[in-house]
């Protein structure tokens, strides 16, 4: 079914209260200053997905049930799914400017175990496809928000998950009877559980043999009993929370997630101990997402071109004084927008019907990804001037106070009214040194492992007999293995 942004918002009313931020929980995610910008933004995606001006951006046809869904409800079974899934992306950050884990991250996730789950079943004779099936036939009956929860805390890193002081540092099966399992340990820095209806766990590794516990997935309601949530966004994007125009009213949510034998019923697990799924899942759902990420830094640096370029018109200046700039930021946005596509259309279908884009291209946007939006941050920062740097304009309050908040206005005048300077000035902060930061460098993974996946699929060797054959070179050239 499709659902109004509305009648999302009253479900989330409902929940029980497992959030905290400040030192105390919050018990309405709905209107408290920390968490209602990002439940109002995660409602936007569904207003979306009824404006037929959006509909077919944010909704399409499942190819499970048939039906008409939410788009991030549903198998991504074509290429243009998956290419789907990147466009929605693109236009939701020209709204909102920031990451929306729940309506990506925890779609991503079950897409992934759809076909890795196939392969296990098919090999080992287990039942899990199924249950993702059903489970993903249930996301898109009741239009649920998911975030996707693959980050463990990891400990020491310099050790595997079964070397660690504290099975904690990875969730693991704590036990299980006849209903279901119990899960324990920590998942931290995970995008917009606080909007999340459903938490999909996935670990965040391939394990090895004695780490079977650990190779879990699963569906987790966000208010299960247990399951502690701490709200963790920092630092200026804490201005969501103050007056006026001071705070942008966007942004995602970060989280840290404690589970404390969160009891799980059997449907709703998807690997328990099926150490090759583990890597399975983690290849799959790193090929959709960072190939799709490239149409999110794309939309954002939408914004961000606009926001430098009206903040470069709010000072009194011209666009040509710019241009080489903007057009840089204009390359970045297309290069990983580009990247993302051609992966996506590099890709091939799965024997279970899920299609997973190229994973060697993927990866290479990934690390473009890394690096591209931080390039467009410095050119709008160098655009739009000191100003925008963090701590640079006098709070909203001050602007107000009627002894000295007059003059202080005046002083902010230039080509466009000090108000209108201010706000634009406070977006360009935000975009590039704030709350709209997320999703970039370490979005879904951090640069270095997208490198080594790069490493690992590329023929250097053949490249070479490419070289030697055009060249008429007789000996090899191969590097002797070492012992």
């Amino acid at each position: 079914m499709l659902k109004t942004g509305a009648q999302y918002i009253e479900e989330m009313k409902k929940m029980r209260p497992n959030v905290y931020k400040w030192g105390r929980l919050i018990e309405d995610v709905t209107t408290d200053p920390a968490t209602a910008a990002h439940i109002k933004n995660v409602a936007m995606w569904y207003d979306k997905s009824n404006d037929p001006a959006t509909a077919d951006l944010y909704t399409t046809i499942s190819a499970l049930s048939g039906q008409r869904a939410h788009r991030w409800n549903t198998l991504m079974a074509t290429a243009e799914d998956v290419f789907g899934n990147e466009n929605m992306k693109r236009d939701g950050y020209r709204s909102c400017g920031s990451c929306m884990g729940p309506v990506c991250a925890g779609w991503t996730a079950l897409n992934a175990l759809y076909g890795a789950t196939y392969d296990i079943d098919q090999e080992l004779g287990t039942h899990y496809h199924e249950r993702v099936k059903n489970f993903m036939l249930f996301a898109e009956e009741h239009a649920l928000s998911m975030a996707g929860a693959l980050t463990d805390a990891k400990g020491n890193r310099a050790l595997k998950p079964g070397g660690q002081d504290n099975d904690d540092f990875y969730l693991h099966v704590d036990h299980e009877d006849e209903k279901g399992v119990y899960l324990s340990g920590y998942k931290n820095q995970i995008c917009g559980v606080v909007g999340a209806q459903y938490v999909i766990v996935l670990p965040t590794t391939g394990m090895g043999p004695g780490e079977e516990k650990y190779a879990v997935a699963a569906a987790v309601p966000r208010d299960a009993e247990g399951l502690t949530i701490v709200e963790t966004r920092r630092p200026s994007d804490t201005r969501v929370e103050e007056e006026g125009w001071d705070g942008i009213k966007s942004g995602t949510t970060q989280a840290f997630l404690m589970f404390d034998n969160v009891f799980v019923p059997h449907e709703h697990v998807f690997m328990n101990g099926e150490l090759k799924m583990s890597g399975k899942a983690i290849g799959n759902f790193t090929s959709i997402y960072r190939a799709a990420i490239g149409g999110c830094v794309a939309g954002q640096g939408d914004v961000m071109i606009g926001a430098a370029l009206g903040m470069a018109r709010a000072n009194g200046l011209t666009q040509k004084a710019f241009q080489d700039k903007l057009t840089q930021m204009a390359i970045n946005n297309e290069t990983t927008y580009s990247g993302g596509a051609g992966a996506i259309f590099a890709g091939k279908q799965h024997k279970s019907g899920a299609w997973y884009p190229n994973a060697l291209l993927a990866h290479v946007n990934k690390v473009h990804v890394a690096a591209l939006p931080f390039n467009t941050r410095m050119l709008a920062q160098e655009i739009s001037g000191g100003v925008t740097e963090t701590g640079c304009i006098p709070s909203y309050q001050d602007m107000m106070n009627p002894e000295y908040g007059p003059k202080l206005l005046e002083s902010m005048r230039s080509g466009a009214s000090a108000e209108d300077r201010i706000k634009m000035a406070r977006l360009v902060e935000w975009l590039t040194v704030g709350g709209g930061i997320p999703g970039c460098m370490h979005g879904g993974g951090s640069p270095d492992t997208a490198k080594m996946v790069v490493k690992g699929a590329t023929r250097w060797d053949q490249y070479v007999d490419y070289a030697r054959a055009l060249a008429q070179v007789e000996n090899p050239l191969k590097e002797e293995k070492k012992k």
